[in-house]
C-alpha cells in the first residue's frame, strides 16, 4: 500500500470494526443488537467482551493530541461516543448496563475496560461526570468478588486494580498487582516469551493480554512501592517485549498471513497487539525499523479483511481468521469476545508526523528472506 494512504486505511478500518458497538451501546440498545453466537450461554457477557475489548483497542487514537481536520472531526465523535458509552454500561438504570460481576468471565472484560482507561485516562477518566465516575469505581470494585484463575487472569484483576488507582481510588489493592506481576515473572520461560501459568503454551495470549498488560502495569506502578521491586521489573520486562514484538514481526509472512496456531484464533489480528505496541511505546529493537511494521501490520490487516464473510449483513464481526469459520470457536467466544481483534491498531496512537507513518515504504523480515535478500541471523535473548 502507498505510504500517504495507510494511516487513513487504518483509522477507516478500525472504525468499521468499532462503529457497530459503540453507537448501539450509546443508545442503549447493544444487548439487544448484538448477534448471538452458536454459544448462546456466554450471551450474558458478551455486550461487556464487546464493550471492553473494542475500547482497549481504540483508546490510545482517542487520547492522541494535536489532530487536525477531518480525522480530529472524526476523533471527537469517537470521544462522545465512547463517553456515552461508559455511561450506558454503568448505570445500573440502563439497558445496556453490564453487570460486572455476575460470572467469571466479568473479570476479564472489566479488565480489558479497564486496559483502555491506562491508555486514556483523559478520555475515560477526566471526560466523565461525578455520577459515572462513582458508578464506574463500583462497577471495577464489584469485581474483586471474582477469583481469578492461576494463569495469566491474575493480570485481569491488577489491571482493575490499575484503573481503581488512577481514579484515586486510596484503597486500591497493591498486592493484586504485586502477585500478578511476580507470578508472571516467575513463569518466564526465556527469549520474550512468558509462560501462561505453569507451563508454556503455543497461541498468541503473550500479544493478547500478558506482555501488554505488563508492560503498561510496570509503568503505571513503577514508583509506588517503596522497595522498588517494580522499578526493578520494568527493565526486563520491556526487554522481553521489545523481543517478542521482534518475534511477531517475524512471523508474519510475505502475503501478510501469519501461523494459525493456538487458542483463540478468531481475536484475528489482534494477535498483533504487543508489536503494535512496541511501535506506540517505542520500544521496538535495533534490528526492526518502524517502517516495516508499518508494512508488516498493513499486509496482515488487508489480507484478513480481503475476506467479504468476515462482516454480517450489518456490519458485525463473524468469527474466524480469513472470513466466516465458526469451527475455530471455542467454547467462551461469542460475537462480543472477537472485538480483541480492534487491538492492531494501537499505532494510531501516534500523530500522523510520526516516522512509523512517514518513512519510506520497507519489507518486513520475511518478505526480505523470502525475496533472496541476505539478512543478520537471529539470536534469542538471554537473561
Amino acid at each position: 500500500m502507498e505510504r500517504e494512504k495507510t494511516r487513513a486505511y487504518w483509522l477507516e478500518t478500525m472504525l468499521r470494526i468499532a462503529e457497530p458497538v459503540l453507537s448501539a451501546l450509546a443508545k442503549g440498545e447493544l444487548r439487544k443488537e448484538l448477534p448471538e453466537s452458536k454459544h448462546t450461554e456466554r450471551e450474558v457477557f458478551a455486550p461487556l467482551e464487546a464493550f471492553g475489548r473494542t475500547a482497549c483497542g481504540i483508546a490510545p487514537w482517542l487520547a492522541l493530541e494535536g489532530l487536525s481536520g477531518k480525522e480530529r472531526e472524526l476523533q471527537k465523535d469517537y470521544i462522545q461516543l465512547m463517553q456515552k458509552s461508559l455511561e450506558m454500561a454503568v448505570n445500573p438504570e440502563s439497558k445496556d448496563y453490564m453487570g460486572f460481576c455476575h460470572g467469571a468471565q466479568e473479570l476479564v472484560d472489566t479488565a480489558f475496560l479497564a486496559h483502555a482507561m491506562v491508555r486514556a485516562p483523559k478520555v475515560f477518566i477526566n471526560g466523565i461526570d461525578g455520577k459515572v465516575k462513582q458508578q464506574l469505581i463500583a462497577a471495577l470494585k464489584s469485581t474483586r468478588t471474582i477469583t481469578p484463575c492461576r494463569n495469566n487472569w491474575l493480570l485481569f484483576s491488577a489491571m482493575v486494580e490499575g484503573a481503581l488507582f488512577l481514579l484515586g481510588e486510596e484503597d486500591y489493592d497493591k498486592m493484586r498487582v504485586d502477585c500478578a506481576m511476580q507470578m508472571m515473572d516467575k513463569w518466564y520461560c526465556g527469549d520474550g516469551a512468558y509462560g501462561d501459568g505453569d507451563k508454556f503454551h503455543w497461541d498468541y495470549y503473550n500479544s493478547f493480554v500478558i506482555q501488554p498488560m505488563m508492560v503498561d502495569l510496570v509503568g503505571l506502578f513503577k514508583d509506588e512501592f517503596e522497595d522498588g521491586r517494580c522499578r526493578e521489573m520494568e527493565i526486563p520486562v520491556l526487554r522481553r517485549a521489545a523481543r517478542y514484538a521482534e518475534i511477531l514481526e517475524r512471523l508474519i509472512a510475505p502475503d501478510g498471513s501469519y501461523p494459525a496456531i493456538g487458542r483463540s484464533l478468531t481475536y484475528r489480528f489482534g494477535a498483533f497487539q504487543m508489536l503494535s505496541q512496541a511501535v506506540l511505546e517505542e520500544i521496538l529493537p535495533d534490528s526492526v525499523k518502524p517502517a516495516q511494521v508499518r508494512c508488516a501490520l498493513t499486509a496482515v490487516i488487508e489480507r484478513t479483511m480481503q475476506s467479504k464473510e468476515m462482516f454480517d449483513e450489518k456490519g458485525w464481526l463473524r468469527p474466524g481468521i480469513y472470513g466466516f469459520q465458526p469451527g475455530l470457536m471455542e467454547g467462551y467466544i461469542n460475537t462480543g469476545s472477537l472485538y480483541l481483534c480492534t487491538t492492531v491498531f494501537l499505532a494510531l496512537g501516534l500523530p500522523p508526523s510520526h516516522p512509523f507513518w512517514q518513512e519510506e515504504n520497507e519489507p518486513w523480515t520475511s518478505a526480505k528472506v523470502w525475496g533472496g535478500v541476505d539478512m543478520l541471523a537471529d539470536h534469542a535473548i538471554d537473561e
